[in-house]
């Protein structure tokens, strides 16, 4: 017989690991070609390195939400997006990814080493629990993964 409540946490972390339905952002960013991680496309308000670091930021701020009391999030949205820049540097895209994967997996300790809470309201907050912050993690995610498609497509860079 299995635990229902590890059963539940290993289905939370592979919804946010590997999207189920949705491809996965490292998938979605594998091997987009440098040059177009700061590019835009006309009628769309970001370039693909603003949607990931977006992520990087959001994901962390819940996670860091999750975590404890005290945490105090930015101003939304201007807090959450960065400045446009035509240039991505490995270093800064590649930092950015493993801040993800990073905060991923402190998420995932978290989800493991609280099971027994997933839907106990935070003390804090106005009545988040960590169950639903994994369901917003992973649906924030398949949102802006989406969004990263559409703009390699557009870029053609997607097949």
């Amino acid at each position: 017989m299995t635990n229902k409540k590890t059963d539940v946490v290993t289905e939370l972390v592979t919804l946010i690991k590997k999207g189920n339905a949705h491809v996965p952002l490292t998938d979605a960013v594998a091997d987009l070609p440098a040059e177009l991680r700061g590019k835009k496309v006309r009628g769309l308000p970001y370039s693909i390195w603003q949607l990931v670091d977006h992520l990087r930021f959001t994901q962390w701020d819940i996670v860091e939400f999750s975590t404890a009391e005290g945490h105090e999030s930015p101003e939304w949205p201007a807090g959450y997006w960065s400045e446009h820049i035509t240039e991505v540097s490995d270093e800064l895209w590649n930092g950015a990814l493993q801040q993800i994967a990073k905060d991923q997996e402190r998420f995932f300790k978290l989800l493991k080493d609280r099971a027994d809470e997933l839907l106990q309201p935070f003390p804090w907050g106005s009545g988040q629990s960590l169950f639903r912050e994994a369901v917003l993690i992973a649906d924030h995610n398949a949102y802006h993964v989406g969004e990263i498609i559409v703009l390699r497509r557009l870029l053609d860079a997607w097949e």
